[in-house]
């Protein structure tokens, strides 16, 4: 079962007025909306999606004539009283995979499975198809990469396509699988735009067993007839829905209905829409449905507003807050990739450490941004949601949505990004008073 917790309710008081707390104060922004009203421990949000700037009040007006409740960016983290664990039903020595492999697991420090692996990875080894309901940072990847590896030490012929929406995401599986198969002679190319075409092309050349990559480029090397599905067992799409959102829909189809049938195919998604539901009737075979996300937003996230007086100065709003304790890696959100670079750019001029990943920059140039932001060489990245996305980064202290998000689900996977493994984390919405 996945985790339960007891918690106190909502105290009603606003960010940085908890007694013991260093509060948040500046002459310039205001913490807090009106008292907001919450329904199991998250924010309420409206379906309609965000766009344009915020209006004073309780209630902001957007540009267009839709409208939000400030509440749904406030939220005061749960603490935690009792949790009842989840107890998995296996440990990964218990699952029927090559010692091999078994030995590569304990070498990583893994020992007992996520939910979504417990419950998944039988499964899978068992070659069903599968859809696995999960948020990020779950542990979806080694969820299909352990028992996919698997099938491929049993039948060096076999080979998998992984599909995913970005390119940093596709290097991060990339990284997992060789963690997990060191001197098992198993190989992957990552097929991604933003990178030379040409090495990317050898790679596949060398029949790699793993071919990890986004629909764009995937398409782009079936067309050069670099790729050929015909010998894929296996396809795995990885955040599909995020694909579906990003406009990959007819890229998808195209390259499922190049792979053999029958097949065996994974799915993995946070959300299903009816265009997934879709997908899953026109390409899976009586897949197993496998479900463990309990709550959009993790109960170890504060949340709240910082209102910007109107025509105010919102990078100097900013810089106070970054100045501030425990701003010890922020992760900021902007809108557009012109915008994210000149932000960081601005910050950097001001003495920050910061650096942007974006659609613009190279997949070099965003790797060094990302591992910099990793390693502490940085402490602030600045980044569009696309960029973003499925970005498993630890540790990161603040979400700050510099520029408001374009949907619900936008600001459930920016937020996401901090409060994870048990810490706790803040999230910060600017809006304009």
């Amino acid at each position: 079962m996945p985790e339960r917790s007891h918690t106190k309710p909502f105290s009603g008081r606003r960010f940085g007025k908890k007694p013991g707390n260093r509060a948040f104060s500046t002459s310039r922004p205001s913490y807090g909306g009106s008292r907001p009203s919450f329904g199991g421990g998250r924010p309420q949000f409206k379906k309609r999606p965000f766009s344009g700037g915020a209006k004073g009040g309780s209630r902001g007006g957007f540009k267009g004539g839709s409208f939000f409740d400030l509440s749904q960016f406030v939220n005061k983290a749960v603490i935690t009283e009792e949790v009842e664990k989840f107890i998995p039903e296996h440990k990964f020595t218990d699952f029927h995979i090559e010692p091999r492999l078994k030995d590569a697991i304990v070498s990583k420090g893994y020992i007992a499975p996520t939910p979504i692996q417990d419950r998944a990875i039988p499964h899978v080894l068992m070659g069903q198809d599968v859809v696995g309901i999960a948020n990020t940072g779950t542990g979806k990847t080694a969820t299909f990469l352990i028992p996919l590896i698997n099938k491929i030490l049993k039948n060096k012929n076999e080979r998998v396509l992984v599909m995913v929406p970005t390119r940093e995401l596709a290097v991060q599986i990339g990284d997992e699988l060789r963690g997990f198969t060191p001197g098992l002679g198993i190989y992957s190319a990552i097929c991604v735009g933003g990178a030379s075409i040409g090495p990317q092309i050898s790679q596949l050349r060398r029949r790699p067993n793993f071919v990890i990559g986004t629909p764009g480029r995937l398409k782009d090397l079936l067309e050069r007839r670099a790729l050929n599905l015909s010998d894929f067992g296996t396809a795995v799409l990885d955040e599909a829905d995020r694909m579906l959102d990003m406009g990959f829909i007819n890229d998808m189809k195209t390259i499922l209905a190049l792979l053999p049938s029958p097949r065996h195919t994974l799915f993995f998604s946070a959300t299903l829409s009816k265009e997934i539901e879709n997908l899953i009737g026109q390409f899976l075979k009586e897949p197993v449905r496998i479900s463990v996300k309990t709550r959009e937003t993790s109960a170890s996230i504060d949340q709240d507003v910082v209102r910007v007086p109107k025509g105010g100065d919102k990078l100097t709003v900013l810089h106070d807050l970054l100045l501030k304790p425990g701003f010890e890696k922020v992760l900021i959100f902007g809108r557009t990739k012109h915008g994210v670079e000149k932000l960081s750019k601005m910050l950097v001029q001001r003495g920050f450490k910061s650096e942007s990943i974006h659609g613009n920059k190279t997949q070099n140039a965003r790797q060094r941004a990302l591992d910099g932001f990793k390693k502490g060489h940085t402490n602030i990245l600045v980044a569009t949601d696309v960029a973003a996305r499925g970005l498993d980064i630890s540790g990161v202290s603040h979400v700050i949505n510099y520029d408001l998000p374009a949907s619900r689900e936008d600001y459930v996977h920016r937020i996401g990004r901090t409060g994870r493994a048990g810490k706790r984390g803040m999230a910060l919405t600017f809006i304009e008073a």
